[in-house]
């Protein structure tokens, strides 16, 4: 299969008309949002959902997340739906925000892995919410990449993963988010936070008082359990090399890496001087937001170090951080080292 890549920077309508059409006949295309590039399919074709399985590599039990381009589609993705989610809609949306809801009949069984929730975002990126309207389909997305790898920022991640794979990429900028959207469970008794984003616990809270945090944002989901949401079942954003997380202060961090041998750091910006070992500063240990758009592209970037293993510096669990911290510890496989 040749890949078409659709320059949404310099053609921008002649890009949008092409990926709709190529969705509306049935075919994938990876597209830009504000958190990661998605994998696009639509969300009414089982044939089209296996098609973004398939090339992702993706286990058929992880459920993915419906795109909308207005609060109004919503009635076409879920039904059933509770009087908070249109609180939440008014509060998040357009954002980085997801929310699993009751499924509605006209969503390929195939979306929501099995479970009778569809988990529905309506993105503030442009470019898809323009595909969306072009196409007249909601759009199932997964990210962009091959399934296990980091998530794909950028285009060229993209076309790194996927080349030959898919119909098309649009190739837009650099996504400004850089972690996937927070997602929040409305079914049941309380909100549940099933995966941290940038919209942080709390903000939620203003909304959702009574918003309860899954064990598995911080804990690694035992067997047989089902995930209610992506990015919760799986290692998820691996490097081939050994990744190793590691909490505690920069002079016990630095101090650490420093005493081993065929390894590398990733690390703050304030320490990065100091440290001896091969390393990439992925930000300020006090800039939660820049550390949540670089740490997909440094977890790429650490397989050209010509390592054995690579020691992580954790962020704090705060705000964005919780988000970051949620991606690295899969990233790792759940190996933390604490100082």
């Amino acid at each position: 299969m040749k890949t078409l890549k659709l320059d949404a920077i310099n053609d921008y309508e002649n890009a949008v008309n092409i990926a709709s059409e190529i969705l509306v006949s049935g075919g994938i295309v990876a597209v830009p949002t504000e958190t990661v590039y998605g994998l696009a399919a639509s969300a009414f074709s089982d044939d089209a959902i296996r098609s973004v399985f398939t090339a992702k590599g993706r286990p058929q039990d992880n459920p993915l997340i419906v795109h909308i381009a207005s609060t109004s589609m919503l009635g076409d993705i879920a039904k059933d739906i509770p009087e908070v989610a249109y609180e939440c809609a008014k509060a998040f949306w357009p954002g980085p925000f997801t929310m699993v809801l009751p499924k509605g009949d006209k969503i390929a069984d195939s979306v929501s892995g099995g479970l009778q929730t569809v988990a529905v975002r309506f993105p503030s990126e442009k470019t898809i919410c323009d595909i969306i309207i072009k196409s007249g389909l909601p759009l199932a997305a997964p990210s962009a990449n091959t399934s296990g790898k980091p998530s794909p920022t950028s285009a060229s991640h993209v076309i790194d993963d996927l080349d030959g794979k898919i119909d098309a990429v649009v190739i837009g900028g650099d996504c400004a988010v850089g972690v996937e959207s927070t997602v929040v469970s409305l079914i049941g008794e309380s909100p549940r936070l099933l995966r941290p984003g940038a919209v942080t616990p709390q903000q939620l809270r203003k909304v959702l008082p009574n918003l309860v945090i899954d064990d598995a944002v911080l804990e690694q989901l035992k067997d047989g359990q089902t995930a209610a949401s992506p990015g919760m079942k799986y290692k998820h954003y691996a490097p081939r090399t050994n990744a190793i997380l590691v909490e505690g202060c920069s002079n016990s961090f630095v101090k650490f890496v420093n005493e081993k041998t065929d390894c590398a750091a990733i690390c703050f910006e304030e320490e990065y001087y100091n440290i001896l070992v091969p390393k990439i500063s992925y930000g300020s240990k006090r800039d939660e937001f820049t550390l949540a758009q670089k740490v997909f592209s440094v977890l790429r970037d650490i397989d050209d170090l010509g390592v054995k293993e690579v020691y992580i510096h954790a962020p704090s669990k705060d705000g964005v951080g919780l988000a970051v911290y949620n991606r690295l510890i899969r990233a790792c496989g759940f190996n933390v080292v604490t100082l």
